[in-house]
């Protein structure tokens, strides 16, 4: 399994984003790592079909698909939690995300 996570320097919350995917991985026994991903500019963004920093990727497939907003650009990203909208995708939300990748056909 090749996970990525896509980011940009001036974002604050791809590396929380990264702990809590390290973190689920331990809790579910998945032996993974994370592939960062640092995107530079506009043009990177376009051609990495980057949406959002934090952008999590499996095997090439977001991990949040109904939650991309289709502009590739250097921005942050939210995704709306239980909590209301957070910077990063809660624990519970990753662990969902990841077991529905895992059961798919």
């Amino acid at each position: 399994m090749r996970v990525q996570l896509l980011y940009f320097d001036g974002c604050p919350s791809y590396r929380t984003a990264a702990m809590t995917l390290e973190q689920v991985f331990v809790e579910e026994g998945i032996d993974a790592s994370i592939e960062m991903i640092r995107v530079v500019d506009e043009d990177d963004a376009v051609s990495k079909q980057f949406v959002g920093s934090p952008t999590l990727r499996v095997n090439g497939v977001d991990l949040f698909p109904d939650q991309m907003s289709g502009v590739y650009a250097m921005q942050c990203r939210v995704y709306p939690t239980p909590e209301g909208f957070r910077s990063a995708p809660s624990k519970e939300m990753l662990r969902g995300a990841l077991q529905s990748y895992l059961l798919r056909p």
